[in-house]
């Protein structure tokens, strides 16, 4: 470890502002824990903030090249006549709101957009159903997008509400890289947002996404009238689950007019930083995504936020039914920041790297002949 690094961590060995004595350990930094406690993220919020950056940054470099972004792009392909009550989205039924309710998309509508999306740069297409969770009838048409999607040369990822095992079980074995369930804030602060589903169902399907082998997305929001602690809640949540989830989404809270968040005071910019570079430091290996808010955001907020450890962004000028930065935005914004999309590297298990390579074999086999190298 550097020698000015650690001279630095040992300077966290402090008080707060009501006399209670927290020590971080911060040469662990960059490890991936299952572990985190409390007063321990309540230390990392407490950090005056260019020290929290510097080590939110320290972090970032072990694992990413700081200068990508993972680029993906976000469609709707059911909206609005949600079921379910959560007071921040416009989507729900229980809500009077400007939207306009669509019906399941067609197969070929959904991969028109994804082809449109991989020629502006997104290598991850996500695929979002405003249902309270996917019907029998409609399974046939999900899969039919997600095997689509794939034959591009694009990873997948859908957002359809609660799975039990059987249906996770057909989403991956369609295919399905990602599946975004997010958990939205703390258990403690859930109550204030939604009442039809339970913290423990979000947990349970996440857990059944974890069981068939598909990889996760999931974070929350911020803005929802929740406190530091709360965020440091909902933050212990994700990073102490037995596999930290592959993608962390952090939103910042899109008031829309009709829904009960819809006169929530505006979120302090520097306490959306904050929370970013806590969650690079406590999720090291993680893409940290810049999610719903964007279009809220001026270039000199989200540069930070990309600083702090944000790797990932939604592509395109709508997150379901918010607008969203046009990509052309996007692309000006990372020209001058000198920073570049990240390329889809699609790793293999040894299982299917043993898989492949004896296929190749009994092809090989099968031909008789080996080519000649030298031709």
């Amino acid at each position: 470890m550097d020698l000015s690094i650690n001279i630095a961590f040992h300077h966290l060995f402090h008080k707060t502002n009501i006399g209670r004595e927290r020590y971080m350990n911060l040469e662990q930094l960059g490890q991936v824990r299952h572990n985190w406690e409390t007063a321990e993220v309540e230390a990392l919020f407490d950090m005056p903030f260019n020290d929290l950056l510097f080590y939110a940054q320290t972090v970032h470099r072990k694992h990413f090249n700081p200068n990508e972004v993972q680029v993906s792009t976000l469609l709707s392909i059911k909206t609005g006549a949600c079921p379910e009550d959560c007071k921040y989205c416009p989507q729900s039924g229980h809500y009077t709101t400007d939207l306009e309710k669509e019906k399941l998309m067609k197969v070929e509508k959904v991969l028109e957009q994804a082809k449109k999306a991989k020629e502006i740069g997104s290598t991850r297409f996500c695929m979002g159903a405003a249902w309270r969770s996917p019907t029998k009838k409609d399974m046939p048409y999900v899969i039919d997008m997600i095997k689509g999607v794939r034959d591009m040369g694009m990873e997948t990822c859908m957002t359809l509400g609660m799975l039990d095992e059987d249906q996770s079980k057909a989403l991956a074995d369609a295919g399905l890289d990602y599946y975004n369930h997010n958990l939205d804030t703390s258990p403690e602060f859930y109550g204030n947002i939604i009442t039809t589903r339970t913290y423990q169902d979000r947990l349970e399907t996440i857990d059944n996404v974890r069981k068939a082998g598909m990889k996760v997305c999931s974070g929350g929001i911020l803005g929802m009238g929740e406190t530091e602690l709360d965020r440091a809640g909902m933050l212990i949540q994700l990073a102490n689950m037995p596999q930290q989830p592959e993608s962390v989404p952090i939103n910042m809270l899109v008031r829309v007019e009709g829904t009960p968040f819809a006169e929530n005071e505006e979120l302090d910019p520097i306490d959306f930083i904050r929370t970013i570079a806590v969650a690079r430091i406590m999720m090291p290996e993680s893409h940290v995504r810049l999610s719903a808010g964007r279009e809220e955001m001026n270039d000199e907020m989200q540069s930070l936020a990309f600083f702090a450890g944000a790797n990932s962004i939604f592509y395109g000028e709508k997150l379901l039914t918010t607008d969203n930065p046009r990509a052309e935005q996007d692309q000006q914004l990372f020209t001058r920041l000198g920073i570049k999309p990240e390329q889809r590297c699609e790793k293999r298990s040894e299982q299917e790297q043993e898989a492949a390579l004896m296929s190749a074999v009994e092809k090989q086999q099968d031909d008789h002949a080996f080519y000649d190298a030298t031709a």
